[in-house]
């Protein structure tokens, strides 16, 4: 039974990581392997049928909060963007200068994505890059950063990339805590690549055609109401995501809770916005609308993962090879460190997922030096391939990067900085 698990998560794994040459979407390789290793495990436990099926609801009730948070978070980053918040913040950044407007970029990034989350800070950023920069090479190597920095962002907030929220919500790590104990190494890992580029570039950048579009006194009085609703919206819903570690801390509540308190109120303030409004006008900006807009591929690919590395976790698979690698390697840094580096190739999301399984909350309790190490390495070492991450595959996609051109320009300044973070890391520690 347990070589047949091991055998079928390998193989889905791999299946995963072979995404694009197989041609076959990682969310439905994900569900088919979750869904078989829980009923290898069912059919070779048929005198404890009761049992399986009481630990795989407990697997669920974790797994179900770090879905409806996810679920939560990305609806409300939706509705502000439907309502051009984040326009607010990108049209604020005016310079041509090809150095200054990179480590702008760079460090609005980085912020945004820990109030946001790095998939969708990358691709707020991209569409602001699109709109600034003309040379497509030039354009490139911004969107090589804005990939760095978003991971960066995200790796010390405990919003700002799923595998810290995972181990957030999983009681490993508190909001406090990874802040403060990640916030320096993250910001290393992105000065470094910010310096390394610097030295490349020159000069300024080639500007977009001006907008001369001129506005009817009606069209002004529709362009400051709009305006009015961006900055409602921005504020609401930034205040919303920024006030869920807040709630857990005062109420105790899982953070599922204060995510879905967040999203209701940001609906509700959504609604008097546009009370005025036929059917068909308000329906761009309705939850109705964000939800369709929302990556729901990812939330289930998410399910399957997190039900298969329950399966692992449930036949004492993980425990077994923690305790091999303790073993065989010895060093925590390093086995943490390579980790990390696997995450460049292998999504990071099953990684934290099967680490979590590995090590228990008894003999690694909470804020342990090992889950913020952790949170670190998986966020950050995504960044050294452009497919070791959502943000990186994203971005992929939108300017159509090579993976060997990114390898060639973006790798290098990416690992440096990778390692940079880890020294200080363990200094600080």
């Amino acid at each position: 039974m347990l070589s047949g698990i091991v055998i079928l998560f390998t193989l889905g794994y791999l299946a995963i990581a072979l995404e694009h040459p197989i041609k076959i979407n990682k969310t439905a390789t994900a569900l088919l392997t979750g869904v078989a290793c829980w009923t290898v495990y069912a059919l070779g436990s048929a005198h404890e049928s009761e049992k399986v099926v009481d630990e795989l609801s407990h697997h669920l009730g974790s797994v179900a909060e770090i879905l409806f948070f996810l679920l939560g978070a990305m609806t409300i980053v939706e509705l502000v963007d439907a309502h051009q918040g984040f326009k607010l913040i990108t049209d604020r950044i005016t310079s041509k200068n090809k150095v200054t407007l990179l480590w702008i970029l760079g460090l609005i990034t980085f912020f945004l994505s820990a109030a946001l989350d790095n998939l969708t800070t990358a691709i707020v950023m991209i569409s602001v890059v699109r709109k600034l920069i003309k040379e497509p090479e030039t354009r490139k190597l911004f969107a090589g950063i804005v990939i760095i920095a978003a991971n960066a962002g995200g790796a010390w907030s405990p919003i700002g990339d799923v595998t810290t929220t995972m181990l957030w919500i999983g009681g490993q790590i508190t909001a406090g805590n990874i802040m403060k104990g990640l916030f320096l190494p993250s910001l290393i890992s992105l000065l470094i690549p910010l310096l390394f580029m610097t030295s490349r570039l020159k000069g300024k950048v080639k500007a977009l055609p001006a907008n001369e579009e001129q506005y009817s006194p009606e069209n002004t009085h529709q362009l400051i109401v709009e305006t009015q609703n961006s900055t409602i919206m921005l504020v609401v819903g930034l205040g919303s995501l920024l006030f869920v570690p807040v709630f857990k801390t005062i109420t105790h509540l899982p953070p599922y809770m204060g995510i879905l308190l967040g999203l209701g109120i940001v609906w509700v303030v959504s609604e008097i916005l546009h009370s005025g409004k036929d059917e068909e006008d308000r329906k761009p900006f309705s939850v109705a609308h964000a939800l369709s807009k929302i990556d729901t591929s990812s939330i289930l690919f998410f399910l399957g993962i997190l039900i298969a590395i329950a399966a692992l976790e449930s036949t004492h698979l993980l425990s077994d090879l923690a305790m091999w690698m303790d073993k065989t390697i010895g060093n925590q840094d390093i086995i943490v460190t390579t980790i990390g580096l696997a995450s460049a190739v292998i999504d990071n999301v099953p990684l934290v997922a099967a680490s979590m399984g590995m090590y228990d909350l008894a003999q690694y309790p909470v804020d342990s030096k090992l889950w913020e190490f952790m949170a670190y390495c998986a966020g950050t070492g995504g960044s050294i391939l452009i497919i070791g991450s959502a943000a990186g595959v994203a971005v992929m996609g939108m300017e159509k990067i090579d993976f060997i051109w990114y390898m060639r320009k973006i790798s290098l300044p990416a690992l440096l900085g990778y390692f940079a973070g880890i020294a200080v890391f363990i200094l600080l520690y």
